[in-house]
């Protein structure tokens, strides 16, 4: 997968609501692309399960480092310049890897302070991703991400999708969202997750009926339930398995568009 033609920072946001499997795609995705060149993985889901999925393990998070500098005491160091520690705090929060580095969003803990998150993230991206070649989202489950506007500037969005109806309709709301907010998305696909020959044909025409063009089909491989059941990180399931094998094919295609676009 070559990287001639495709931009620097090149951005990956996967959506999709909860248990569609879009944490173990996002995992996937880094380690895949870590082999092409630098990665900085973000996860935006304020549950946080990227660095399990990795195999890191994040002891505090961009939305608490936010807290503890808002509420620093008036007088202190931290107080006189809320700027330089939050730039220093940043920094301090990308946990790096031989094979890529990882932000932790999170949520901070007062009421509504989420959207000043969201705020956070969009400057993360807008700061950040010019350093390394690709960088790929983990987005929090649902649209809020999308009706925020935290996703700023990406050249990919993976709707994720579980092999139901209503998994389908999310992903077309998903489609519709984004057509309707300031953003700019080079390309939004949707893809099924978990898909046996059994259920494919279902799958299929339950999309033709809620008018959605699936990009691709990936397989329901029972190494990813027996990693999550043994607590093992899904970014660790063999080359040689269906689902990495899929995911490979997967991007080999996106890239390729992309490069050629």
């Amino acid at each position: 997968m070559p990287l001639e033609g495709l931009r620097q920072g090149f951005t990956i946001a996967v959506s999709g609501k909860g248990g569609v499997g879009k944490t173990a795609l996002s995992a996937l995705l880094v380690r895949i692309l870590s082999r092409m060149g630098g990665v900085l993985a973000i996860d935006a889901d304020p549950d946080s399960n990227l660095p399990q999925a990795l195999g890191l393990e994040v002891e505090t998070t961009v939305g608490e480092a936010r807290e503890a500098i808002l509420n620093a005491p008036a007088r202190s160091r931290v107080a006189s310049d809320k700027a330089a520690a939050w730039r220093l705090a940043l920094a301090e929060k990308v946990e790096e890897t031989y094979d890529y580095d990882l932000l932790v969003m999170g949520r901070s803990e007062g009421p509504g302070c989420y959207c000043a998150v969201n705020s956070i993230l969009r400057d993360v991206i807008d700061s950040r991703a010019d350093s390394y070649d690709f960088t790929v989202i983990d987005c929090e489950a649902g649209l809020e991400h999308l009706s925020r506007r935290t996703t700023r500037d990406v050249d990919v969005l993976l709707a994720v999708a579980d092999p139901t109806k209503n998994g389908l309709v999310t992903a077309k709301r998903v489609q519709e969202l984004t057509g309707e907010l300031m953003v700019d998305f080079g390309t939004t696909a949707v893809l099924v997750n978990k898909v046996t020959p059994e259920n494919k044909p279902l799958v299929e025409s339950q999309a033709r009926e809620q008018g959605v063009e699936v990009a691709f089909f990936l397989p329901l491989d029972p190494v990813v339930a027996e990693h999550d059941m043994l607590g093992k990180p899904v970014a660790q399931i063999p080359d040689d398995s269906p689902i990495v094998q899929a995911v490979v094919a997967m991007m080999e295609q996106v890239l390729a568009a992309a490069a050629n676009i």
